[in-house]
Order: C-alpha cells, then sequence, then structure tokens
C-alpha cells in the first residue's frame, strides 16, 4: 500500500524582501519532493503605504512625490518577486498560483490561506517588506504564529541545506506537538537529529530525552541528545551554533503575560534573534 505524503499545499509569502528568494527556493524543493502545489501570496495595505508622516506648509508636493516614490517601488518588488517564483516552478515542473492582494488588514488573509495549506514558508525577520504592517518587520512572523498558523519554516536570508535539525523539547504537550509534527511531515528525510531539554531535574531531563528520542528513532531518525540546567532562552542559540544545527524545531514551553501567552517566552527571544531557520507549530 502506498504511503500518502503529509505535504501537498504550500503557501510562500512573496515580499521582495532579502528573505525572498530562500524562501522560493526551500518552496520549490519541498514541492518537488513531495509532488506539492505551491501557492505564492502578495499583500500590499495601500493606505499603509501613503502614510508618510506629519507634512509641514508647502511641503505637500514632496509628500507626493514620496507617496509615488513608495508605490512604484512597492510595485517593482512585487513583480521582481513573482517573476522569480513563476520561473522557479516552472523550471522545476511545480504546479503554482499566485494570489496578489491589496487589503487594509493583510494578516486576515494570510490565517485564511494557512487553513488549506499543508506548511507556510516565511522569511524570519520580515514577511512583506512593502507595508504589511505597521509593526516592526521581527515581529511580523510573530503575530502570525500567535494567531495559530502553522506550521511555519521561517527562513533566514542564507540558503542551507537541512542536514541537521535541533529540536527543543521541553517535555509541555505544544512542544511534544511541534516535535511529532516535524517527524511526521518529515520534509528532510535523511535529516540528523539532536533533541536538547533544559531541566534544573537531571533525572526528569534524562526520561525526557530518552522518550522522544525513541519517538524519533521509531521513525527512523538517526537522534542524539543533549540535556542543559540553564535557560533556554540563553542557551539554544549557542548550542545550535556550537552543533552547527541548519534548522531549530521549536514549539512553545510557558504561557505568560501578553505575546508570551500566546508564544512562549523562549520561542520570542528566538524568532526576534536566530540566524537560522526556524521550524515553527505553536
Amino acid at each position: 500500500m502506498e504511503v500518502r505524503q503529509m505535504i501537498k499545499r504550500i503557501l510562500v509569502g512573496l515580499g521582495g524582501t532579502p528573505y525572498t528568494p530562500v524562501a522560493i527556493q526551500r518552496a520549490v524543493g519541498l514541492a518537488k519532493r513531495f509532488e506539492a502545489e505551491i501557492t505564492g501570496v502578495t499583500v500590499v495595505d495601500p493606505e499603509h503605504l501613503s502614510k508618510v508622516g506629519p507634512v509641514p506648509v508647502g511641503g505637500g508636493h514632496a509628500a507626493d512625490e514620496l507617496r509615488r516614490h513608495r508605490i512604484a517601488v512597492t510595485k517593482e518588488r512585487i513583480e521582481e518577486a513573482i517573476s522569480k517564483f513563476e520561473s522557479a516552478c516552472a523550471e522545476a515542473g511545480i504546479k503554482y498560483q499566485v494570489k496578489r492582494e491589496e487589503r487594509e488588514n493583510p494578516f486576515d488573509l494570510m490565517i485564511s490561506l494557512a487553513r488549506y495549506h499543508d506548511l507556510m514558508i516565511f522569511g524570519l525577520r520580515s514577511i512583506f517588506e512593502y507595508g504589511i504592517s505597521v509593526e516592526e518587520p521581527k515581529d511580523t512572523l510573530v503575530r502570525l504564529v500567535s494567531a495559530g498558523v502553522r506550521p511555519i519554516i521561517a527562513v533566514s536570508d542564507e540558503f542551507r541545506p537541512i542536514q541537521k535539525a535541533m529540536i527543543a523539547y521541553s517535555g509541555s504537550m505544544e512542544s511534544a506537538k511541534t516535535m511529532k509534527r516535524f517527524i511526521q511531515l518529515s520534509p528532510w528525510p535523511d535529516v540528523k537529529l539532536k533533541i536538547v531539554n533544559f531541566q534544573h531535574s537531571e533525572d526528569r531531563a534524562r526520561q525526557l530525552l530518552y522518550d522522544a528520542s525513541e519517538y524519533c528513532r521509531t521513525h527512523e531518525f538517526i537522534v542524539e541528545t543533549e540535556s542543559n540546567p540553564g535557560y533556554p532562552k540563553d542557551f539554544l542559540l549557542p548550542m545550535a551554533t556550537l552543533w552547527q544545527a541548519d534548522m531549530i524545531v521549536m514549539g512553545n514551553s510557558a504561557r505568560n503575560l501578553m505575546l508570551r501567552r500566546l508564544i512562549g517566552e523562549t520561542a520570542l527571544h528566538i524568532i526576534r534573534n536566530a540566524d537560522r531557520p526556524l521550524f515553527l507549530c505553536q
């Protein structure tokens, strides 16, 4: 009996940012492997683009020029990103579609589209540089994750083959769900895994790592483990760098106020500071 692949529809943000070429390359590579189709999406908020701040007396003409310039640059970036996406898909023989949208609240569209795709691929720091949000670019991804968009691969601005993935595992249900989702989707079947845990109790850490590693080995992955008694916020990124991980797999582990209630303090820190791709499934 043939095993059905779990990745058949991929959503990728075509943002015209330094992360866009990597997002396209990652999406096309996975689509080719799984015989999946890709939806490329561009979203722009015209009202936000038209905001140029306070205009002094006599500065109306200059303000209009600035608005026109921003709109022209935006359209240029959008068309360039779409052209690269279409060329990459056509060359690889991938079925694709492009959605161009102009709306005041682009996040609504992204959340809606995510419901009908198996995997989302966005830039780690910014998704749509040309005006999706008035927030800082680094928090655009945070907002999507907080809204329940999952799973997400957040790409860095430099493409790297995924040969080693570090899984941050706390033992929480959310953390376990993320690990299982990564294993079951199996975007890179030959990836080597390292499961890391941050527990003050050595016995607790040993048991969690044993259980998690046995689960992954059952799915025929090569696994090693490491325990650290420190805080993941302080040590996860350095550990990933030392091990030369190509990706960090991370779910939620704690719930605090505001964003932390939805996304977790460690996850928030890693999203804002990571220099390598993330697999997120909050």
